[in-house]
């Protein structure tokens, strides 16, 4: 397997910069101010066509002058220069390159073509390239910054790859403030060469990275992204935020880096099915990336919640218990502990809220140490432990009574070394998560902040970010997702669609869905088609009364309410009275399917659709007359393994139907996840199928069968 292309790009030992002069207004210059100034080591060139020195360093008139081939070029240039300059950058050996400038297929036609012509001069030249449109890359281990923005010094351990070049720099001063650190975090633009999976998969082998972030606006080949993040995810989390799922957000995003859309129900499936854990903001983003990064690992649901107040408490731990954590009653020997720290109608229990308190050694060191100690809790999370941010706004009612001491040295006076209390998570090997409502104007705060302690500033906020890393628990808890190699084209389905399609048909009929779908294993209901009265009588007297009759023709798609369909017929008389009136609803001498009755209170639905970058997605689903009502459906990409299809059960919010429900029996899972694989089997294998509907799947006592079959097709 080649190495990762990143490795180098990320890595250089020397950099050349098309753009940058000493106008300090310029996109270019920034940038290179970036480098210069916030610590690189390696060589650096500037490359000018007038210019003699950029920023106090020699410049070269083109990358033909430069003294070697640089590891790493980067181009902010207007559009029209960029494809002569990185083809000069190509001639003198240079393999990785960064394209700043936009103005490539994001805008068009013509851009389209551009963008064309840098993909064929790297891959004539062996060159693999960022962009263009984006706003490059940072890696703390080597402090390289070639943002706009200055770089916190400091390395994290948090990285990220987006699809904005928005976020790795303008919010650079945001996340410094909310002491959030990058480790990588690379601006992926339009992806003309190294996209967003390739990053994915390079963070995903970087030591110095514990977790990893994405901002997404569509992915492209959708198979290599999941099964890449599903070899990263079970071992370090992967956090996502989509933004492309409504019509707006999806012209915008074409309009942005040129990427592709899908709809918001399939990247919801998509994350489930790659391990992602999905985030619904950039600031949730960052802030519980920024949790997975600092914290141990999550080792169970018990969380303990500690604070000075009741309001906040009870957020948190409602929030906590909605996010699947639970809130349990310490132990009569804990609270024998805890009681003699706090005031008598302080509660001990859990929430443990001292109320009013101004000792935050008690709140932030002592109790949690206590509680971490007793081993009846897996996590902890503390409210209230302010100190300057407080102070501040209770000195001018105080100051007299505080003898008039100088502000400052009333802070002094009360202020609490943050070592122990920052401490508590490399202690005890359990995450320590802070809510408070000051920000670094406050020392403690900033105590916990430059020590790697997340800080949410609401509580509502901190819960959730502990609900995050248990929804990684549950990851790493997961069955190990394998498939079975695809099975080879059965014959005779082959055969049936292909003869469907030469005859003009753009869908098989009922009778020969059903077909298709029994010669790869999926349970259908007995059934034969009538031609006239006589063989509809014998055709339900061989599969047995009651029977259901339906027109079967391949142009009648959908035949409720229009007299199309007849159920739970009794007798031989009434199939006859059955037949005829279904012929004179059609119009004309339409075959008729004769089917079994099946016996059955639960129905689901199955179904299969093709989404550009991801190629068939499978559904799972409530069926019969609500499912379009309710809308309870999982989706997940073709092929699906045991486990994915499994997942896909428990996925919808009528789960408990398939479980022990009202007398009825549990569903047999296997044999329902079964039907889930089969239909993407038979998509992959036979691309002419366009969409497939199998609704009602009834359940007959614990046994899912396909009473009704709807498959579109394509040439």
């Amino acid at each position: 397997m080649p190495e990762n292309p990143l490795h180098q790009l990320l890595n250089p030992k020397s950099v050349a910069v098309v753009g940058a002069s000493n106008n300090p207004m310029k996109m270019g210059t920034l940038q290179a101010l970036a480098i210069l100034k916030d610590g690189y080591a390696g060589r650096f060139y500037p490359v000018h066509p007038t210019e003699k020195t950029v920023l106090g360093r020699p410049a070269y008139a083109s990358p033909r002058d430069l003294p070697e081939a640089p590891d790493l070029a980067m181009l902010v240039v207007p559009t029209i220069h960029v494809v002569p300059i990185f083809e000069a950058f190509a001639e003198i050996g240079t393999k990785r390159a960064i394209v700043i400038s936009a103005g490539f297929k994001e805008t068009g036609e013509a851009g389209r073509a551009l963008e064309k012509r840098l993909r064929d001069i790297a891959a004539s030249s062996g060159m693999r390239f960022l962009g263009p449109n984006c706003v490059g890359i940072i890696n703390t281990a080597i402090s390289l910054n070639m943002t706009i923005a200055t770089m916190e010094k400091r390395p994290g351990h948090l990285s990220f790859a987006s699809q904005s070049g928005t976020y790795i720099t303008q919010t650079l001063p945001w996340l410094q403030a909310n002491g959030i650190r990058f480790s990588k975090a690379v601006s992926c633009g339009n992806e003309a060469n190294i996209d967003i999976i390739d990053v994915l998969e390079y963070l995903g082998e970087d030591e110095q990275t514990r977790a990893i972030i994405l901002y997404i606006e569509g992915i492209r080949d959708g198979r290599r992204f999941i099964e890449t993040a599903q070899k990263i995810t079970p071992k370090k989390p992967v956090l996502a935020q989509y933004v492309g799922g409504s019509a707006a957000g999806a012209r915008a995003g074409l309009s942005h880096t040129g990427a592709m859309a899908g709809p918001e129900f399939l990247y919801d499936g998509i994350f489930k099915q790659a391990g992602i854990i999905r985030c619904s903001s950039i600031e949730e983003l960052y802030a519980h990336g920024w949790v997975h990064a600092t914290q141990p690992p999550l080792r169970g649901r018990r969380l303990a919640v500690v604070t000075n107040s009741g309001g906040p408490g009870t957020a948190i731990s409602h929030n906590a218990d909605r996010g699947g954590m639970t809130v349990p009653r310490f132990s009569e020997e804990l609270q024998a502990k805890i009681r003699p720290l706090i005031l008598p109608h302080a509660s001990s229990a859990n929430p443990v809220d001292l109320t009013f308190h101004m000792d935050t050694q008690i709140l932030a060191v002592a109790i949690p140490a206590m509680i971490l100690e007793s081993g009846e809790v897996d996590a902890i999370c503390v409210h209230g432990a302010m100190g300057s941010g407080f102070l501040k706004s209770i000195y001018p009612h105080v100051r007299e009574l505080a003898g008039n001491l100088p502000e400052e040295t009333f802070y002094e006076q009360m202020s609490l070394d943050m070592t122990a209390a920052a401490g508590i998570p490399a202690k005890y090997r359990l995450p320590l998560i802070v809510s408070s409502f000051f920000g670094r104007e406050d020392n403690n705060t900033a105590g916990y902040m430059d020590r790697d302690i997340p800080v949410f500033n609401s509580p509502e906020k901190a819960a959730w970010g502990m609900a995050s890393l248990l929804r990684h628990l549950e990851i790493r808890d997961r069955k190990p997702v394998e498939r079975a190699p695809l099975p080879p084209e059965h014959p005779e389905a082959g055969g049936l669609i292909r003869a469907a399609l030469a005859a003009g048909q753009t869908a098989l009929d009922e009778f020969q869905a059903k077909r298709v779908l029994s010669l790869y294993g999926i349970p259908v209901t007995r059934e034969g088609i009538a031609e006239n009265e006589a063989d509809a009588v014998k055709i339900a007297d061989r599969v047995g009364l009651p029977v259901a009759a339906k027109a079967c023709a391949w142009e009648i798609m959908h035949k409720s309410g229009k007299g199309l369909i007849a159920l739970n017929i009794p007798t031989e008389e009434a199939v006859r009275d059955a037949f005829r009136a279904i012929r004179a609803a059609a119009g004309r001498e339409v075959p008729i399917l004769i089917q079994e009755m099946v016996a059955g209170e639960r129905e689901f639905v199955a179904g299969m659709a093709r989404f550009p970058g991801f190629g068939p997605c499978v559904l799972f689903g409530l069926g019969g007359v609500f499912t379009e009502a309710l809308n309870d459906t999982s989706f997940r990409a073709a092929p699906l393994g045991p486990t994915e299809a499994e997942e896909m059960l428990a996925d919808i919010r009528a789960k408990a139907l398939l479980g022990e429900f009202r007398g009825l029996p549990a569903v047999n899972a296997p044999a329902l996840a079964g039907i889930l694989q089969a239909v993407g089997t038979i998509a992959l294998l036979h691309p002419q199928i366009a969409e497939i509907d199998l609704n009602p799947i009834i359940i007959a006592g614990n046994r899912p069968v396909v009473a009704d079959a709807l498959f579109i097709l394509k040439a």
